[in-house]
């Protein structure tokens, strides 16, 4: 795990490297390296690294790498986990090796398999890989999109790194920002900043998950293609539905223990969850009993955010040490400049400042790796909404006893996931009018009421999924959602919190295996007989304890964000946000809406901290991240100025 940067212009920049690489220490404090070449009077190429050092501790496995002929160099950011099996297929075919990393690993397998070696690897990547020979610098990503690889193209000019912070420390890369796209991302996660191409920042694009990149060295003209995606069944598959739990079974327990591969301390993140739990007593059941393992719970006392009860299960069934924080409103409030510097983008709720405490106490405690269960409630199933596109998988197949047995039973267990909300009625009205009458009379919660009309029409409407060939309903949400949408942002989060502690974060849900298998499945076997995570939970009899495995009420890992703006500072911070010039001025806000708005959440509507959050977090973000990183850009272009 580490932060990656690479320079293609017309003459070597050694110090604006070396600002790149400085900007992303926090990935990786245990050493750097720069690497450089000329291609041509016109054509250098520097490749730069940050080392977080996980496997081969030596300097055998510092990067950039060159391989022993000198053809091909590599800066890489992740891990193969599954590169001794990988290794042990190159030595079989002739290919010597000087370390014991997966980074040489990559090395060897494109010399043997070109760019289809991304198809034999098992991980979560980002890499630049010269090669000299061809002169191309090969660039990809992992499947999930775990891991960063964003980059700018310009007039004789490719930069890459692993953050904006990084790319923005080149003088020729604007930080001019698309406001209206940082607006829809507030609304609507799914649509937000990470499902595209292009990001936020109008001059840096990205590679999207499962993406591969060609840069041609002398043109620098790329090729980008899509190297893997989940391909749905259309076979009826599998009706032992006994095999099929036991496959998955199987299948999770290897990519648990793939994950657990590292010569530094592993541990995991617990949470009390049906996720984090699954894999914390996999761990236990793969280490045994009486290997210490280490993990680390964000508590919220006295609220019903707090899930410390069910972490206690899991610690009793398995003996792990426990470790654990409380992320209040204060420390919050008191951490937010450096929270926000290093996230890079506004966040969309509380949930990752408490993950942000828990990687902090991982570091505090000395586990430099955690496992975690991000990606299972998107790709199996988790989120109660997902019973409409269930139900309507199985219309769509025809299988209307199963509907008659189990429709009653999901409206008694889950009564909101197949009703229409209050919301979805009055939504039916026409924005323009509803956004009339919410600034007329000081009511609604909707956030697209506190933006001005003309911002309004900029914004695209929210649309129905688009429906891909061979996927049932709830297969074609559970994918979207998966590689395109939510997963993508929450990836994003995962990395920034992590790292921002030189800690690396593992998700073995993340595993292609795992998706191939699971979105092949029938809707039944998902989320039938009235489960969400089916297929997980039935896979997980007799290794997870029973209360957390027939826990039926899902509830995401979150601070109480409503109780916060109890807080007299919160309450204070928000104000001075919506009374400074700044957002008085702005283009796109309406002020007046969010003070009144602001003044409910004062006489008790709490719920209202929620709609509040969105542009407190998109302000504060300019303060803390804009402005800091424009303030270091400007300050560079003066020292070169005075040279």
């Amino acid at each position: 795990m580490c932060g990656i940067a690479g320079i293609l212009s017309g003459k070597p920049e050694p110090e604006l490297m070396g600002r790149m690489l400085d900007v992303q220490r926090h990935r990786g404090p245990d050493g750097d390296g720069v690497w450089t070449t000329s291609f041509s009077p016109d054509r250098y190429v520097m490749l730069g690294h940050r080392r977080l050092a996980i496997l081969d501790l030596s300097d055998n496995g510092a990067q950039p790498m060159e391989d022993s002929t000198g053809g091909f160099v590599l800066t890489f950011n992740g891990e193969i986990y599954n590169y001794l099996e990988v290794r042990q297929e190159l030595i079989n075919g002739g290919a010597n090796f000087r370390s014991q990393s997966d980074t040489e690993v990559i090395i060897e397998a494109y010399k043997r398999w070109g760019t289809d070696c991304l198809a034999r690897f098992n991980g979560m990547f980002a890499f630049a890989l010269l090669d000299r020979h061809k002169g191309e610098l090969f660039c990809a990503r992992d499947r999930f999109g775990e891991k960063p690889f964003l980059y700018a193209p310009g007039k004789d000019l490719f930069v890459f790194a692993s953050e904006y912070k990084a790319l923005l420390q080149h003088p020729g890369i604007s930080a001019q920002t698309d406001e209206v796209r940082l607006l829809t991302a507030a609304h609507s996660q799914g649509r937000g900043l990470d499902a595209d191409r292009q990001t936020v920042f109008r001059s840096i694009q990205q590679l999207l998950p499962g993406e591969a990149m060609v840069v041609d060295v002398k043109s620098l003209k790329q090729r980008i293609w899509r190297y893997w995606r989940v391909e749905a069944s259309l076979e009826p598959g599998s009706a032992d539905e006994g095999a099929i739990f036991g496959e998955f079974r199987e299948l999770l327990v290897d990519a648990v223990k793939l994950r657990l591969r590292s010569d530094v301390p592993v541990g995991s993140c617990l949470s009390g969850g049906l996720d984090s739990s699954a894999i914390v007593c996999i761990v236990k059941h793969v280490l045994g009993i009486d290997t210490p393992y280490h993990t680390f719970t964000g508590r919220f006392p006295g609220t019903r955010s707090d899930e410390g009860e069910f972490a206690d299960l899991v610690i009793g069934a398995t003996g792990a040490v426990r470790h654990e924080v409380e992320p209040t409103v204060d420390r919050f409030i008191d951490e937010l400049p450096e929270f926000m510097w290093y996230n890079e983008l506004p966040m969309s709720s509380s949930s990752q400042f408490g993950q942000w405490c828990v990687f902090r106490l991982a570091k505090e405690q000395g586990i430099t790796v955690l496992l975690d269960g991000q990606g299972a409630d998107e790709m199996l199933g988790g989120y109660e909404q997902y019973f409409a596109y269930y139900v309507q998988a199985l219309r769509e197949r025809g299988e209307t006893s199963r509907l008659e047995r189990e429709l009653p039973q999901i409206r008694a267990r889950y009564p909101l996931a197949l009703k229409a909300s209050a919301r979805a009625y009055r939504d039916r009205l026409p924005l323009t009018l509803r956004h009339y009458l919410s600034n007329r009379f000081g009511i609604g919660t909707n956030m697209l009421y506190g933006v001005r009309l003309e911002t309004l029409r900029k914004m695209a409407p929210d649309a129905e999924l688009p429906r891909k060939d061979g996927f049932h309903a709830l297969g074609n949400a559970l994918e979207q959602d998966s590689f395109g949408r939510n997963l993508t942002t929450l990836l994003r989060y995962g990395d920034r919190n992590s790292m921002a502690h030189s800690r690396e974060v593992r998700l073995p849900f993340c595993d292609h295996r795992v998706a191939e298998f699971a979105l092949r499945q029938a809707p039944q076997i998902l989320m039938g007989e009235v489960q969400t995570k089916r297929l997980l939970r039935e896979s997980m009899r007799g290794i997870l304890p029973e209360a957390i495995r027939a826990r039926w009420n899902k509830q995401g890992f979150r601070p109480p964000q409503d109780l916060w703006f109890k807080s007299p500072r919160m309450l204070g911070l928000a104000r001075d946000i919506f009374s400074s010039n700044s957002f008085r001025h702005s283009d796109h806000w309406i002020p007046s809406w969010w003070m009144r708005t602001l003044d409910r959440v004062e006489q008790g509507e709490l719920a209202l901290g929620w709609t509040i959050w969105h542009p407190m977090m998109i302000e504060l973000w300019k303060k803390h991240f804009l402005e800091r990183v424009g303030a270091a850009t400007s300050a560079s272009k003066k020292s070169e100025s005075g040279k």
